[in-house]
């Protein structure tokens, strides 16, 4: 009977397990090997140990997207967790059509990331653009009264705008944040803020000393999965900037370095050094966060 429920539980969870060897285990292996080989995919590969990794080091484009990545989660990465926490407090007051405004901030996120990229990319079009019509009598009344000489930017052509650009298209989707964030502030015991109120306490100090605290799982969880998220940027850019690097290569990001030796050089070997190099930087950041915030997570229990 139990070698019958042995065999019965793993019949269960054998395509799960299949599934992982296949699409995980062996893909991660077989980047491992193809990353000390030279190999272009057509041809057998060719076995030259840690040339591909000497090889990044004085590659000045890997330097180049790995600082334009960095750049982005530090910008990115705050501005999107604290717009979500400020968007799910004001959708968790008691306000006339609730419901239709939580869907109407979860729609973004149904729509596949090159739709968005391609609406944002007429939207922040240089000429004739959405967001330039709608800015451009701001600046004109701006240059009458202080005698300015401003004009809408060109947002797709310039590199520091160009970055500006894409932080706004990422920020669109930023839905399911706000419903994860909604359901914690859901569960956070209402006895806690009417003893605060007894004691006279504010909203600001009600927020900072019951409701960071209680939600800082989930905020924990939040930073987490969006570093993850962050680092591997590579649709919305991608089409921004037409399939090229965007202007003064600001737009050039890990995944897109990655993609390009892969499959427009055919460079697979350096290809997968990149993209382990890409998974250590990741693991590195993801366990440094979870050592630093240990402290500051506070459980039920707490």
């Amino acid at each position: 009977m139990k070698n019958r429920r042995l065999w019965l539980g793993l019949a269960f969870i054998s395509p799960w397990v299949v599934n992982f060897c296949v699409f995980t285990i062996y893909p991660l292996i077989s980047a491992i090997y193809y990353s000390l080989c030279d190999y272009c995919v057509l041809t057998p590969a060719y076995f030259v140990g840690m040339r591909n990794y000497t090889d990044m080091a004085s590659d000045h484009l890997f330097w180049l997207a790995l600082v334009n990545t960095l750049i982005f989660a530090v910008i990115y990465l705050p501005l999107s967790i604290g717009a979500a926490l400020f968007l799910a407090l004001l959708l968790n007051l008691r306000i006339p059509a609730q419901g239709l405004l939580r869907t109407i901030y979860f729609l973004p996120t149904i729509v596949p990331a090159v739709c968005l990229a391609v609406v944002w990319q007429w939207l922040l079009h240089g000429d004739g653009g959405l967001v330039n019509i709608l800015i451009d009598p701001v600046l004109q009344t701006c240059n009458g009264i202080f005698g300015t000489h401003l004009e809408p930017p060109n947002w797709l052509a310039q590199p520091g705008s160009a970055r500006v650009a894409l932080v706004f298209a990422s920020l669109w989707t930023l839905g399911n944040t706000v419903l994860i964030f909604l359901a914690a502030l859901r569960d956070v015991p209402t006895h806690l803020y009417e003893a605060a109120e007894i004691d006279g306490a504010s909203h600001l100090q009600k927020y900072l000393h019951i409701t960071l605290p209680s939600i800082s799982p989930v905020i924990f969880f939040i930073i987490i999965s969006g570093l993850i998220g962050v680092m591997q940027t590579f649709a919305v850019p991608y089409v921004l900037a037409n399939g090229t690097d965007g202007p003064g290569r600001s737009l050039l990001f890990l995944s897109t370095y990655i993609f390009q030796n892969a499959f427009q050089y055919w460079s697979m070997g350096y290809a997968c050094a990149l993209s382990l190099v890409l998974f250590l930087l990741i693991l590195i950041l993801s366990l440094t966060m979870m050592r630093l915030s240990a402290k500051r997570i506070y459980s039920a229990a707490d």
